[in-house]
């Protein structure tokens, strides 16, 4: 492409439209190619998939009906021999060589019918064989047995099956009586085998042929049943018959028998160990296998392995060989239309560049007379080009600038084809008004269709109203229209200077609004601009005009007092502020109170150093919010030391979290009505390396303002779900832990995402987690509460209100929520029963519990007589010193292994 048509201008669909129908219709004709190659791929891999799983079948079909040949030969050597010996049955196996011919089968035995007054007999006799341990189990009186008597290959697991009575198990029971009645081999359902051990325990089934007197099977069912000798039979481990078959016909297919004509989980008996794949296959096919009394279910789907060795290439051959020639044909018609567009180029060359509506464009004869004016003149001046006299372009321009004009003029004809260095001037438009312009000089007397002085008026006036607020942007808050920080930083060092010359003092405020945080995240990014934006003109009408105000970011507000007449005078204009400031507002549908923490450093008193002064006031006004908020504090030098050592624990405090020196602790928690553990508490522990164990009491006010409690939580939360799974494994599955949590915690936006991710990560059911929810959270805004914890709650998370009775707790909001159970604070208990008010007050807290239909839970009982009085005044559940102490991971399993003892 040249620079007269760009690839943009050429890819325009006004110019290409043809090019572009061209690509389109071959990308058209490419998809249905490719979509045809697509199907022809899919058919041949659908009857790949139908011929294995057909061959599947078959190969199942004919190995049983094997296995059956082999029961009936097994059937007539007891009517060729009149008295089978054990070392005679166990040749005749040995010669079957079943582990070679007839895998899966995990033994081939007989069983002896034996009249229920002959089994003492019987066990004595086969005890006489060579058999001294022989019993017949299992043990009871029944009208006739059938234990197992040969049992080869004599392995250990086939000889733990010696005297088994098969015939007392229904399973079995149905299977060989359907076999004694109708002559035939007949197959249990699914079972374990007696064999089995349980840490291979796999799904078994048995294959019954029944033994009769004589040397042929009788004709009439009454003589089947009377003429019975016994029954020989295989005993066949699923997953070796079916190993075998399945990897040598279809290994990436995902097979599963059940013993059912559907599909139901209980009778599964195989699984390919592909289960994983459930709802990512391509193809699926069930079939019927009956054999012996019994229908199987087949189910065959198909694989990603499956799909991957049968996939083709050939629809992506189709879909680039189609890209590809769709893009040549799109290029071979752009070349014909760059063509034609190349024509119209020069033609409105010219054109262009005279009525651009960005620039006034004029050409001026030798004479200096106006000869062409550009269109854009009535856009920016607001003339029409036909009204504005040609030869007078002198009256338009300001007399001062007209000389320098004129200058211009006369050199550009002097040096023709020169661009001349741009000159400014004031140009009136149609209301009288100058407007400022700068223009450029070019002399074309010799270009055709010029013939003279080109002159570019560009207009200045937006340039410099963009300047202006340019400006603005740059030293003032867009929100709220205060100085920012970059002014602000100005304006103070400019007052420190003056205050060192002078002498006089000045002060500098730092403020930040209390639970501005809390209003942002529930109520909306709006609500709280608004908010700011209040805020803001109160400030600005609680100072003098030479005073300034600034924000810095977020609810971070100064005030610089430029002259004061001493702390006193700044102290009267922040109790100002703070009366101000101190009121609830209506933003919207919204009523939201406020308080300001207020910190104030002296000038030149604290320092003369602007920066130290500024962080000097952000000091004091920490102090302020430790001191309750909503109030006023001037910098002292201590509070250096206490910013500089709180640094250092909060520095300390997060290497621990990276290190991950924090533990929990469980306190078991008792049903007072069933006395047994429900459930255990989980407390934070600090492994620290110099103090030991330390309790979150010493460190959990920290871990809240430093925003460090996010991610303790969540650690927390983790380490309970793990132990979860601990106990489960221990056999306490019933077990629930519960798990204190902040209001910071709670608020935090990604907290459920972060909740849904940790019990999806340790797969622990959330009917298994408690949350202890703080009392004060009642505070926050009540429908994001509702959204928040009604989430909670459908995923079946069990809710308690901490500190029940204790600080405010809103009634009204608690009848919204959808809580669980409340926990007594510990205060009420610790006076049981000797101080009547805490009786009374436990006994009204517990009973208003109960009426708001919620469980009580009492923590901090340490005696007797407290345990007594709660029982009696109807507390569900406890916890504290009296049952246990917290305990460590070790110690509580051993605590809950006693206390099922006791129980048991």
């Amino acid at each position: 492409m040249t620079k007269d048509v760009t690839l943009g201008q050429l890819l325009r669909p006004r110019q290409s439209r043809i090019a572009w129908l061209v690509l389109l219709i071959a990308l058209v004709l490419t998809v249905i190619a490719w979509r045809f190659s697509i199907i022809l791929v899919a058919d041949r891999t659908e009857a790949h998939f139908k011929t294995q799983s057909l061959q599947l079948k078959t190969a199942i079909e004919e190995r049983l009906l094997n296995y059956e040949q082999v029961l009936a030969g097994s059937a007539g050597l007891f009517a060729v021999a009149d008295l089978v010996g054990r070392d005679d049955w166990r040749l005749y196996v040995n010669k079957l060589d079943i582990n070679r011919y007839y895998p899966g089968i995990q033994g081939i035995g007989y069983t002896a019918r034996v009249e229920g007054d002959d089994v003492v007999s019987f066990v004595k006799r086969i005890r006489e064989q060579g058999l001294p341990d022989y019993l017949v189990n299992p043990a009871g009186i029944r009208a006739e047995y059938h234990p197992i008597v040969f049992l080869e290959p004599s392995t250990q697991r086939n000889r733990r099956a010696y005297g088994y009575d098969a015939f007392g198990d229904p399973a079995h029971r149905i299977a060989m009586e359907a076999a004694r009645d109708t002559g035939e081999a007949t197959m249990t359902g699914k079972v374990v085998l007696v064999q089995e051990e349980v840490d291979d325990e796999q799904a078994g089934f048995l294959m019954y042929f029944p033994v009769y007197e004589g040397d042929s099977v009788p004709q009439i069912m009454a003589e089947r049943r009377s003429r019975l000798r016994g029954f020989v039979f295989s005993a066949f481990r699923v997953n070796n018959l079916m190993d075998g078959i399945v990897g040598l016909i279809s290994p990436f297919l995902d097979v599963r028998i059940y013993d059912s004509d559907v599909a139901i989980k209980d009778a599964l008996m195989y699984g390919s160990n592909l289960g994983s794949l459930d709802d990512d296959y391509t193809f699926e096919m069930s079939q019927k296998v009956s054999h012996g009394g019994r229908t199987w279910l087949l189910q065959t789907r198909t694989t990603p392995a499956f799909d991957f060795l049968a996939s083709d290439p050939r629809p992506l051959i189709v879909v680039i060989s189609g890209v590809l020639i769709s893009l040549l044909l799109f290029a071979f018609s752009l070349a014909m239309i760059r063509s034609r567009m190349l024509a119209q180029v020069n033609a409105g060359r010219y054109r262009a560049i005279t009525e651009g509506a960005s620039n006034i464009t004029l050409i001026l004869n030798r004479q200096g007379s106006v000869k062409y004016i550009s269109p854009s003149c009535e856009t920016i001046l607001g003339i029409e080009p036909a009204k504005m006299p040609m030869p007078e372009l002198e009256a338009q321009v300001h007399p001062d600038d007209w000389p320098q004009l004129q200058q211009c003029f006369d050199q550009a004809l002097s040096e023709p084809g020169k661009a001349l260095p741009v000159v400014h001037a004031r140009i009136r438009d149609q209301h009288g008004v100058w407007r400022d312009m700068e223009g450029a000089y070019t002399a074309m007397m010799d270009v055709p269709g010029v013939n003279g002085v080109v002159v570019s008026l560009r207009d200045l006036t937006e340039l410099k109203a963009a300047q202006a607020e340019l400006h603005r942007l740059a030293f003032y808050d867009p929100l709220t229209g205060l100085a920012n920080r970059q002014l602000f930083k100005d304006r103070l060092a400019h007052v420190v200077r003056r205050s060192k010359r002078s002498g006089e003092a000045a002060a500098l405020m730092f403020l930040d609004l209390d639970g501005f945080k809390r209003i942002n995240d529930t109520l909306g990014h709006d609500v709280g601009d608004q908010l700011l934006e209040t805020v803001a003109g109160w400030l600005t009408g609680c100072v003098r005009e030479e005073d300034s105000v600034a924000r810095l970011g977020g609810d971070e507000f100064v005030v610089l007092l430029s002259t004061v007449a001493g702390p006193d005078a700044a102290r009267t204009v922040a109790d100002a502020i703070l009366r101000r400031l101190c009121q609830r507002v209506r933003l919207g549908e919204h009523e939201v109170g406020i308080t300001v923490s207020i910190g104030l450093a002296m000038i030149p008193y604290d320092s003369e150093d602007p920066g130290v002064l500024m962080k000097y006031a952000d000091l004091a006004m920490y102090r302020a919010k430790e001191c309750g908020r909503n109030n006023v504090q001037f910098f002292t030098p201590s509070m250096n030391i206490q910013a500089a050592r709180r640094m250092l624990q909060q520095e300390e405090l997060s290497n621990a979290l990276d290190a991950d020196c924090f533990v929990l602790h469980y306190q078991p928690k008792f049903d007072l009505v069933q006395d047994k553990v429900l459930g255990v508490e989980a407390f934070l522990r600090w492994q620290h390396p110099e103090r030991g164990m330390v309790s979150a009491s010493q460190f959990i006010q920290l871990a809240e303002e430093s925003g460090l409690i996010i991610r303790l939580g969540e650690m927390a939360l983790r380490q309970a779900c793990i132990q979860i799974q601990a106990l489960e494994r221990a056999g306490f599955k019933d077990l629930r832990i519960s798990v204190n949590m902040s209001t910071r915690q709670v608020t935090d936006p990604r907290f459920i995402e972060m909740f849904r991710q940790v019990i999806t990560e340790t797969g622990v059911e959330p009917k298994r987690l408690e949350l202890d929810l703080p009392s004060a959270l009642l505070n926050e805004d009540i429908e994001v509460l509702q959204h928040l914890l009604g989430a909670l709650h459908d995923i079946g998370v069990y809710l308690i209100l901490d500190n029940f009775g204790a600080g405010s707790c809103s009634l009204a909001a608690m009848q919204q929520l959808p809580l669980d159970a409340v926990k007594i604070d510990q205060v009420f208990i610790r006076d049981i029963p000797y101080n009547a008010s805490s009786t009374d007050v436990t006994s009204a807290v517990i009973a208003l519990a109960h009426k708001l239909h919620l469980t009580v839970v009492a923590e901090g009982v340490e005696t007797p007589q407290q345990l007594s009085f709660l029982r009696s005044a109807g507390c569900a559940q406890a916890q504290g010193n009296l049952f246990s102490y917290p305990l460590d991971e070790d110690a509580l399993i051993g605590f809950l292994v006693r206390q099922q003892e006791r129980c048991n």
